[in-house]
């Protein structure tokens, strides 16, 4: 009974962990690295390009890194990336700027 319960709650534990928002204008170069369809080349061009300006929003980002379209995109929000606190596909919370 015990060590069906302690399996339960690591399980939530982890599923948790593996959901948690990531926000591309914040994370680490190890959060980056640690998430499925971004590997080391690629996040190192999210880090440089992140140094240069913040990412204001999806299009933003499929703009300044080659190798993120619509379909990368989509798959990094499901796994909890935001940028701005937005998934991708979801309307900004602010007006969008002008190029």
């Amino acid at each position: 009974m015990i060590k069906k319960m302690t399996t339960a709650i690591v399980s939530v534990m982890l599923a948790g962990i593996a959901w948690a928002q990531v926000d591309l204008n914040k994370a680490t170069e190890m959060e980056l690295d640690g998430l499925k369809g971004l590997g080391p080349a690629m996040t190192r061009e999210v880090m440089r390009e992140r140094e240069k300006a913040l990412f204001r929003d999806w299009p933003d980002v499929m703009q300044r890194i080659k190798g993120i379209g619509p379909k990368k995109a989509a798959n990094l929000s499901e796994q909890g990336v935001r940028v701005k606190g937005q998934g991708y596909g979801q309307a900004p919370a602010y007006p969008p700027q002008k190029p």
